[in-house]
């Protein structure tokens, strides 16, 4: 259970009567009552508070359970008085310290009275129902976010006399501490969803003195009290816990993917093979197979690209591995030929998936729509996102699956090229997902602010871990295969 939700089961059972036992020689609330009304009725005497119209009787269809023995239904304004707050003008409001605090709703911060936020005001105050008093409670009565209708607070000190804006109210009894568990229950909140003045964000001083509220004895009160003292720090507690728990498990999923990527491209994930044919021999079949299709005007010849120095190597690799620049075995945003009339798959930035998947969709038009002024791919091309934040959200994929293995997209793409189809093509795009070449990248953004971009010399020139080609097999297939443990694991 979480905890907001186990706060509000314990508040439930202490309206109903079920959080501490009860007492047979308790005094009945009907004598606390009685008490009560005998205080009411000399406060209004002595014209400290106005009298106010009788609330209606409670009707059986208004109770919505039954109490323990010794309980009572009554309405809040039966119990004590309510009043809305002071109205001022901005042109009230002081730039110093002098003049009386106004409390808000601002200065009610996790059921307590904060006062890092207050505002003075230059009003005489002549209605003393406006100053607040040690033990009332501060209720927000209107607000633009209605989650925020109904929080309150109980005054527990005052270094100097303080009033209240217009948008809340005070509530002034004799049993506050019980009254204040009350405004913080589910039944109060219920209450509040069945008046129609809550869905424009208020409660009315009608709403609230004619909201019922159930009256334990006195002494039962104070147990209440004590058990809620008791119980909820530790309901706080595993409420903090519980957003360290939800955070480490939306972060705790990514860090995993990101391990596993980097463990991949360190040669640390499978074990190596003396076996299998080194990269270094690997490399030059696929500089051989490029000569070749560069003498059959197959692919242009790129610039040479400068050689590797030891200052930009990031870290050491196993044997059999060598480093090697993107640049020197794939092309970089090539262009198509093709037939004006056939289709051709067409891929927006929005049908490329964030994250660590290799996913994309696409929608079918004509090649002559979409060959100007677009970026060009074919089926098995690894695109890229060059701009911020798509870069950072990892948005690459293999294109696959295009109508006559030819599309083009956004321009805000790069394209990588594998010329001689020899390499694992997952096993570079797991490069391009790694912690290591979104940092470096970010590192790289040319342009403005919101207009940066990943530049074409970054990816031309990334240096590439190539492992063997069978470890390459080996890498991907145990990638995937723990990819799908961590996707479970995003979901318990």
């Amino acid at each position: 259970m979480k905890a907001q939700d186990l706060k509000k089961s314990i508040l439930q059972y202490a309206m109903e009567g079920k959080l501490v036992a009860q007492d047979p020689t308790d005094e009945p609330a009907s004598e606390l009552l009685k008490h009560i009304r005998a205080e009411k009725e000399q406060l209004i005497k002595d014209s400290k508070i106005k009298k106010e119209k009788p609330l209606p009787p409670i009707t059986q269809d208004e109770i919505p359970y039954e109490l323990p023995q010794g309980w009572e239904w009554v309405r809040l304004g039966d119990v004590g008085v309510s009043n809305i707050g002071l109205t001022y003008k901005p042109t009230d409001i002081t730039q110093t310290n002098l003049g009386i605090p106004v409390l808000r709703s601002s200065n009610i911060q996790n059921n307590k009275i904060d006062l890092n936020d207050i505002v003075r005001v230059n009003t005489e105050i002549k209605n003393q129902n406006l100053f607040v008093e040690i033990g009332d409670i501060l209720i927000c009565a209107r607000n633009g976010s209605k989650n925020l209708v109904g929080k309150s607070a109980i005054i527990s000190n005052l270094k100097e006399p303080m009033t209240f804006g217009a948008f809340m109210a005070i509530f002034r009894s004799p049993i506050n501490e019980w009254i204040k568990i009350y405004l913080d229950s589910p039944l109060f909140k219920k209450t509040l969803e069945s008046v129609n003045t809550v869905t424009i964000n208020q409660i009315t001083q009608n709403n609230l003195k004619n909201a019922i509220i159930p009256i334990p004895p006195l002494p039962e009160q104070k147990r209440i009290v004590e058990k809620l003292e008791e119980i909820l720090p530790l309901v706080e507690e595993y409420g903090r816990n519980e957003e360290i728990l939800s955070e480490m498990n939306q972060k705790l999923p990514k860090q995993i993917r990101q391990s596993i990527l980097q463990h991949a491209v360190q040669g640390k994930l499978v074990g190596q093979n003396p076996q299998d044919e080194p990269a270094s021999e690997l490399l030059k079949r696929i500089k051989a197979e490029k000569e070749q299709l560069i003498k059959e005007g197959k692919i242009k010849k790129a610039p040479p690209l400068p050689p590797i120095t030891q200052d930009e190597i990031p870290y050491e690799l196993p044997q059999c591995w060598v480093w090697v620049r993107l640049g020197d075995f794939c092309s970089l945003n090539p262009r198509n030929i093709a037939d004006d009339d056939i289709n051709a798959g067409f891929i927006p930035m929005s049908h490329l998936k964030d994250g660590y998947n290799n996913e994309h969709s696409f929608e079918i038009k004509k090649w002559k729509d979409i060959k100007k002024g677009f970026t060009h791919f074919k089926k098995g091309d690894i695109v890229i996102a060059k701009i911020t934040p798509c870069f950072q959200n990892r948005k690459s994929a293999i294109i696959k699956n295009l109508p006559n293995n030819i599309g083009a997209g956004t321009t805000e793409l790069h394209v990588i090229r594998e010329d001689t189809n020899i390499l694992i093509k997952k096993y570079l795009l797991l490069i391009f997902k790694t912690e290591l070449f979104i940092k470096n990248g970010i590192k790289n953004f040319t342009g403005t602010a919101g207009q940066q971009r990943v530049g074409k010399e970054y990816i031309s020139n990334y240096l590439i871990p190539l492992p063997p080609l069978a470890e390459q097999k080996r890498i991907v297939a145990k990638v995937d295969e723990l990819m799908k443990i961590v996707d479970k694991l995003e979901f318990i």
